[in-house]
C-alpha cells in the first residue's frame, strides 16, 4: 500500500504559481509576475450537421433525418491577470501602444507555470498572440492598508498545456 501512495501524483495547489510575461525590447528577463489569473479556458465550437438518410421513418415520404455534432473552431477566452502595483510602467506602455493602433506589432507570448510544494515545475500553459484589452487599477482609499492592485485583461489567440 505504501508503494501505491508514493507513486500517486501530487495534487497541484493554487498557492504556488507564477505568470510570466516577457515583452520585446525589454532589458529584463521577465517584465511582469502576476498573483492571480482568471479565464484560462479553451473550448471548441459545436457544429450540428443535419442529413437526410435514405432510410424511411414511419410513414414519411422522405428519409430519416439524422443530426451529428462535430467539433468546429477552437476558442480561447480572454485572460485576466492581477498583481500588486509596482513602479514599472511596462504594462501601461504595452496597453498604450495597442490604443494607438499598433496592436499587430504588440502581440506577445507568455506562460502560466504551476509549481509543487517543493518548488519544482509541474505544469506549464503557454499562450500565444496576446494583446491587452483593458487595464485597471483598484480604487484608492487613503485610510486603507491594502495593496494597490493592477489588473490587465489580455486577448489570446490560443493556449496549450506544455507539461
Amino acid at each position: 500500500m505504501s508503494n501505491l501512495i508514493q507513486n500517486f501524483p501530487e495534487i497541484l495547489t493554487n498557492s504556488r504559481f507564477y505568470i510570466e510575461l516577457k515583452l520585446d525590447g525589454s532589458s529584463e528577463p521577465v517584465d511582469a509576475y502576476f498573483l492571480e489569473c482568471k479565464g484560462f479556458k479553451s473550448s471548441l465550437d459545436v457544429i450540428e450537421v443535419c442529413e437526410v438518410t435514405p432510410l424511411r421513418w414511419g410513414q414519411a415520404k422522405s428519409g430519416l433525418m439524422v443530426r451529428t455534432k462535430v467539433p468546429g473552431n477552437i476558442k480561447a477566452n480572454n485572460i485576466i491577470l492581477s498583481r500588486g502595483m509596482t513602479q514599472s510602467v511596462t504594462l501601461w506602455k504595452w496597453f498604450e501602444e495597442v490604443q494607438k493602433g499598433n496592436w499587430a506589432k504588440q502581440l506577445r507570448d507568455g506562460s502560466l507555470t504551476i509549481y509543487n510544494q517543493a518548488g519544482q515545475e509541474q505544469a506549464r500553459f503557454q499562450f500565444r498572440g496576446a494583446w491587452p484589452v483593458s487595464y485597471k487599477a483598484t480604487d484608492l482609499i487613503s485610510h486603507s492598508a491594502e495593496l494597490e492592485i493592477e489588473e490587465m485583461e489580455i486577448a489570446v489567440e490560443m493556449f496549450t498545456r506544455e507539461k
